[in-house]
């Protein structure tokens, strides 16, 4: 009577969260992160639980049929929405309708050479298999693709490992006892079943709270980037910022800000479109120039940014120009223009500042450095007058050890 109970609270908590991550699917709009694939594997498997019910025990029949192909499908359906979850565009249809024919096949298949035993077994011991290996690929995914769900991960691998291991259970008992283990009254279903009626009720939450994470930073993404470039704006360049001084051992950075030449001309002269397809250029450009771990983002207009971490005043001149060299001699093919454009840019260099809140101060000595390039003529690097100083020691150091070495 209890697990009967159970079984019954089981079919409403996933028929109910199937038509919740149905309406929750259409709330996304298109993007639907898996919830759509997470619906039809609730259904499927409150489905197969009511069938079960109204089966009233093992039998062979119609029914016992489609709850033990419902059963099995709906790990495959939960896989499937995994995937979608982490970007995969994999489909549903037509995955589900093969498992749907295959093993509905071998249901009869088995049945009828092996017995009915067999049949409940191999529902048991594929159940097992099925789950296993989702944990798994939980665990691997802990390691490469989402790295970001640490926690969130090695709790679904953990519940998921439970389900695979009493199936696991479950097939042995059938093997060794037959049919008599899947009594209702059995000490071991009413422990089945209350892990599974555990499983209906944390489960739903648990997966809309990943879609809910993921929501949320891909706001806080949005947030921190341009739109056009996809750079970082002020706000993220700020953040990353944080982010690199609260490590420890954290060095010094630089301030590169970078003005596109003549860029009203630009616009003027060739419209918006061409304006619109140079500042793209400009952000290729700008990381592909700078070093792994270095920042770049444009905050505002024409005016580009980048911070050098951990690089001294020499090396990180020595980028400006290489920067300022790859944008001259690099032209820009613009739709609607007879031949593509050049431009230059003009760069300012801040001495080196240690946390963030020493940003703006950079972020002055820099814009005066770069507007010191625009009246000597753009088209230039600049540098901030203490850093000029600071590469020229630097550069004499290098000299002067040099010439120690030939000596010795």
């Amino acid at each position: 009577m209890v697990a009967t109970i159970l079984v019954g609270m089981l079919c409403a908590h996933l028929l109910c969260f199937a038509v919740m991550f149905l309406l929750i699917s259409k709330r996304l709009h298109g993007k639907t992160m898996g919830m759509d694939f997470f619906a039809v594997g609730n259904l499927l498997l409150g489905l197969a639980y009511v069938l079960q019910l109204l089966e009233g025990g093992p039998a062979w029949s119609v029914m016992s049929v489609v709850n033990h192909t419902f059963t099995l499908a709906s790990p495959v359906v939960f896989w499937l929405g995994a995937m979608r979850f982490f970007g995969h565009a994999v489909p549903l249809w037509r995955p589900l309708l093969a498992v749907v024919v295959a093993y509905t096949s071998l249901q009869v298949l088995v049945q009828w050479s092996l017995g009915p035993v067999a049949r409940y077994a191999m529902l048991s011991g594929m159940s097992a298999l099925l789950f296993l290996v989702m944990a798994s690929t939980v665990v691997y995914g802990v390691r490469t693709f989402a790295k970001d769900l640490y926690a969130e991960m090695v709790f679904f691998a953990a519940l998921i490992s439970g389900i695979s291991l009493l199936n696991a259970i479950k097939f042995l008992k059938l093997l060794q006892g037959g049919l008599v283990a899947l009594q209702m009254d059995a000490n071991f279903q009413l422990v089945f079943y209350i892990y599974m009626s555990f499983l209906a009720t944390v489960l739903p939450p648990s997966i809309v709270w990943l879609v809910l994470r993921r929501l949320t930073d891909e706001l806080r993404h949005q947030a921190a980037r341009d739109p056009m470039t996809q750079l970082l704006n002020r706000r993220g360049l700020t953040d990353a910022l944080k982010q690199h001084f609260n490590a420890r051992h954290a060095g010094a950075a630089h301030l590169l800000l970078i003005d596109v030449d003549h860029f009203k001309h630009i616009n003027d002269t060739y419209g918006h479109q061409a304006g619109d397809a140079v500042l793209c250029h400009v952000a290729q450009v700008l990381q592909a120039t700078v070093r792994r771990g270095d920042l770049a983002g444009r905050i505002g207009g024409e005016e580009f940014a980048a911070i050098c971490l951990d690089a001294d005043a020499v090396g990180v001149v020595h980028l400006a120009e290489r920067l300022r060299g790859a944008m001259e001699r690099q032209a820009i093919p613009v739709e609607g223009t007879g031949q593509p454009l050049r431009c230059t840019i003009t760069v300012g260099v801040s001495p080196a500042f240690v946390g963030a809140q020493a940003l703006d101060g950079a972020m002055r000595e820099a814009d005066a450095a770069l507007y010191r390039g625009k009246a000597a003529g753009r088209n230039r690097v600049e540098v901030a007058l203490n850093l000029h100083d600071q590469a020229l020691l630097a550069e004499l150091n290098a000299s002067a050890a040099q010439q120690t070495d030939a000596i010795g």
